[in-house]
């Protein structure tokens, strides 16, 4: 089973202010910029094991943060920039259409960076139905509980991104409910593309331009994705974080995923739980408890804690980044440029921890 990694990182100059990445993009196809001008993706190409994925991240990685350095510039592992002021926006027509109908809503998004991971298609609806239900694993990596300075959640960037930033296009943007076939699902994005194509011609996009820039398949931002251009199924609940911790859940994911594709996946109940033989997933009102508390509480909800350990994760083996600096109502600017400053050097130093095994040979 194929897998693959995206994430996104802000960039920062020496003085920890947020800045255009320039040239870093042209390092390497799988490294570009995002929508706004001060975050940047590195991603992996469809990997055969995780080991083969983890060799091909850090190796990435590593090449683009010496680059960064030579530059002056540095890469920031946050779910959000905790307080950055005005992000601008780049001048493309895909962002452009999404700013006419999201109206000021839209610019939460500017303010969230997060970790996709790609799994290769096998049984489509339990992998859908498994990715969904292990939403709430998003709370392992939550690394800010930040938002324009003010403390929001323990994961702000899923708080703002789903109950702000789509808060009047839900099914848009928002954890969907289970699918019952392929076809059911692809009536749904279906439907949400007539209904978010509607909302563009009445804010006086041309139907045209439109459809140059969206298509069923990309114009939903849910935390699970079915993709027919990779094709993958897309998991993008988490925050941006540190490599060494994206690479672990990354590797537990994968054999529960592998498990979902051999073994009965089944609905029931509110507990959930992962055995040998059989994946029991619980009812969506449960799973959106466990998900709303991963938001909020984090690893301090109990509930939680327990809910990831039924699903045959390792809890104990996490060190989010999002309780280390929590513990204020508000961080000024200042403040802000001193933890993007600090977490660069500690995203620095896991990098270096992972290569250098490799080194030493």
């Amino acid at each position: 089973m194929k897998t693959s990694i995206e994430v996104e990182y802000w960039v920062i100059d020496r003085n920890g202010a947020l800045t255009d990445p320039e040239d870093l993009a042209e390092i390497s196809p799988q490294v570009e910029e995002e929508f706004v001008d001060c975050l940047f993706e590195i991603k992996t190409t469809p990997c055969e094991s995780v080991d083969e994925l983890r060799e091909e991240f850090v190796e990435r990685l590593d090449e683009v943060l010496r680059e960064a350095k030579a530059r002056g510039k540095a890469l920031v592992p946050l779910g959000t920039p905790i307080n950055a002021g005005e992000i601008d926006q780049f001048p493309e027509e895909r962002a452009r259409i999404q700013r006419r109908v999201l109206g000021e809503d839209f610019d939460y998004a500017k303010h969230c960076a997060g970790t996709h991971i790609h799994f290769e298609k096998r049984r489509v609806v339990d992998q859908l139905n498994t990715l969904i239900a292990l939403d709430p694993a998003l709370a392992l990596m939550n690394s800010s509980p930040y938002y324009k300075g003010r403390r929001v959640a323990a994961g702000a960037r899923p708080y703002i991104y789903r109950k702000k930033g789509y808060a009047t296009f839900p099914d848009h943007g928002q954890l969907w409910d289970y699918a019952d076939c392929v076809a059911g699902w692809n009536d749904r994005l279906e439907r949400r593309y007539a209904e978010f194509k509607r909302a563009a011609m009445e804010a006086g996009v041309d139907e045209e331009r439109f459809e140059a820039n969206f298509s069923p398949d990309d114009s939903i931002w849910t935390p699970v994705r079915l993709r027919k251009s990779y094709p993958t199924v897309e998991w993008r609940s988490p925050d941006a974080a540190l490599p060494s911790e994206i690479l672990r859940l990354a590797g537990e994911l994968y054999p529960i995923m592998d498990r979902a594709s051999r073994v009965d996946v089944s609905i029931e109940g509110e507990d959930g739980f992962v055995a040998e033989d059989a994946i029991t997933l619980p009812e969506f009102d449960a799973l959106r408890e466990y998900a709303d508390a991963a938001i909020q509480e984090g690893l301090d909800s109990d509930r939680v804690r327990s809910y990831l350990e039924r699903m045959t994760l390792n809890v104990s083996s996490y060190d989010p980044i999002s309780p280390r600096i929590d513990g204020q109502r508000y961080v000024d600017a200042a403040g802000a440029r001193d933890l993007r400053l600090e977490y660069a050097t500690v995203l620095e130093r896991d990098v270096a921890r992972l290569t250098a095994p490799k080194k030493r040979v």
